[in-house]
């Protein structure tokens, strides 16, 4: 039996990319909250955010944390999973928690190639490359409260899936 993977850090960092491939690496399933999240409530994030306030918001995301989390499982969480203390140490006792680092740079450029305004509201009503920096500041720490290990998510996706597996096997030796 293989612990379920988490993968946490902010907007653009690529925890979808990666845990679709490292999942596929691994011959894991891969899960991401926010869309089970979506599917579930059949809205968006911005919609349910609308509705039911960030707080109603946060509440499904724990409930989801909880239901997706299983043996063999690559987790894509939302970049606000870590703001709950409950949802950082309900990871780290289920499971291996990865931090995908990356500079305020690197994930304003990614989050300006490829908007989603409509599936997730803006943080602070700031531009992006603002808003990426002020939230980092907010939430760096958090991130690595949670983790077990960080690792570099502005490299290409390939060597980020290639770092994470050498970290797990040296882990494994350990």
């Amino acid at each position: 039996m293989t612990l379920p993977i988490f993968l946490t850090g902010a907007r653009g960092c690529g925890k979808t990319t990666i845990g679709v491939q490292l999942a596929r690496v691994r011959d894991c399933q891969f899960v991401d909250t926010d869309r089970v999240l979506q599917d579930q409530a059949q809205m968006t994030v911005a919609s349910i955010v609308e509705k039911e306030g960030w707080s109603g918001f946060r509440a499904r995301e724990t409930a989801t944390l909880q239901s997706v989390t299983a043996p063999s499982t690559v987790i894509a969480t939302g970049g606000g999973i870590i703001l709950s203390e409950f949802n950082r140490q309900f990871m780290r006792e289920q499971g291996i928690v990865i931090y995908l680092c990356a500079p305020v740079d690197v994930l304003a450029q990614r989050l300006e190639a490829t908007p989603k305004a409509t599936q997730r509201p803006t943080l602070t009503g700031k531009p992006i490359s603002e808003e990426v920096s002020d939230i980092l500041a907010e939430r760096d720490a958090l991130y690595r409260e949670a983790a077990h290990y960080v690792v570099d998510g502005a490299q290409d996706p390939e060597s980020v899936v290639e770092e994470i597996q050498t970290v797990l096997l040296l882990a494994r030796a350990s």
